[in-house]
């Protein structure tokens, strides 16, 4: 099967696994299983991108144990081709909010000291306005730059829905107090984008997928952004931290625990605005299944509620109070 071969059966496979950003799809070929990932046209850019996927891929092979190995690349049409690997979804049974294996914790500690030994030459460079190392304070900016970006962009079609759901006119206010209060810290690669769908447990080892997110920054950051996303229970987020702080250079981590709560509080913010606007289109897709419009009113419940906790409102807002809401946006929400 040549290329092209490769990239049609890949668009024509049924059941492929989507994100937001990519399309991907297993194939067999006469060398082995390999992953056939596709961007998806016109997504909407919800998160800070720095490089293409394949740079990061490329740059992290001598130094990561468990990342998919890059295969090919092709610009027109646009596709990677990278390694398969066989295994079972983290999410599939280790849900968020669940216990992971224990050795799941020791992976991903693993991966985050190996990423910090990343020499920033063997990256591609940064825009020429990226933060300097150090400049937590600056990096910070351009996280939240981007969700107030993404706010102002569909306050227009979306403005109803934010005040029915108690946003403030800036649901980030208070969010540069926090970022000039921030401990410098020496920059390094963060994948920035681990959580349970975008791991793969194989063999006893953990795999870590999807690196388009991939940023030059602050590892404190990396370490908030995981335990959002992963929603470990009490005991296991207290040992990923325990292991984190031994495994990570004492300057990675300084402050950290002042400053996790200032990511922390970021990443809640914008989920409540990202997740209102993709959980709005996805609830009016054609076709979306009655449950899993269920699941994701229950999930922007939670997401809207976390938020308000930081705004003062109460009391939290109901499932039934998110689906009168959503049905005041552009897509007149069918959840």
């Amino acid at each position: 099967m040549n290329l092209r071969e490769l990239y049609a059966a890949a668009l024509a496979t049924n059941g492929a696994a989507a994100g937001y950003y990519n399309r991907n799809a297993g194939l067999d070929t006469p060398e082995g299983r390999v992953n056939v990932r596709i961007p998806l046209p016109g997504a909407d850019v919800m998160d800070v991108r720095l490089w293409q996927e394949e740079e990061v891929l490329a740059a992290v092979r001598p130094y990561v144990d468990h990342a998919p190995e890059l295969r090919h690349v092709s610009q027109r049409p646009r596709f990677q081709v990278q390694s398969f690997i066989d295994g079972r979804l983290l999410d599939g049974f280790a849900p968020r909010g669940t216990a992971v294996p224990g050795h799941v914790l020791d992976d991903v500690v693993t991966l985050l000291a190996q990423l910090t030994a990343v020499p920033p030459g063997k990256l591609p460079a940064p825009p020429d306005d990226w933060p300097g190392p150090g400049d937590s304070t600056g990096f910070g900016r351009r996280l939240s730059a981007l969700t107030r970006r993404i706010h102002a962009d569909h306050l227009a079609e979306y403005g109803e829905v934010f005040a029915a759901f108690g946003f403030p006119a800036d649901p980030l206010a208070g969010t540069e107090e926090r970022w000039a209060a921030l401990t410098p810290r020496p920059f390094a690669l963060l994948h920035a984008d681990l959580h349970r769908k975008n791991m793969i447990v194989s063999a006893g080892a953990t795999w870590f997928l999807d690196w388009e997110l991939a940023l030059w920054g602050d590892p404190v950051y990396e370490l908030a952004i995981h335990l959002h996303k992963m929603d470990y229970p009490e005991a296991q987020r207290e040992a990923l931290v325990e292991r984190w702080l031994r495994a990570l250079p004492a300057d990675c981590t300084a402050g950290w625990r002042r400053d996790v709560p200032a990511y922390l509080r970021h990443e809640r913010l914008k989920s409540a605005v990202v997740d209102t606007v993709r959980y709005s289109k996805q609830l009016a897709a054609h076709g979306t299944d009655p449950a899993f419009g269920a699941f994701l009113v229950s999930r922007l419940a939670g997401k809207v509620n976390a938020a308000r906790r930081y705004w003062g409102v109460v009391p939290d807002v109901t499932t039934e109070d998110i689906r009168a809401g959503l049905r005041r946006g552009p897509t007149h929400g069918s959840a």
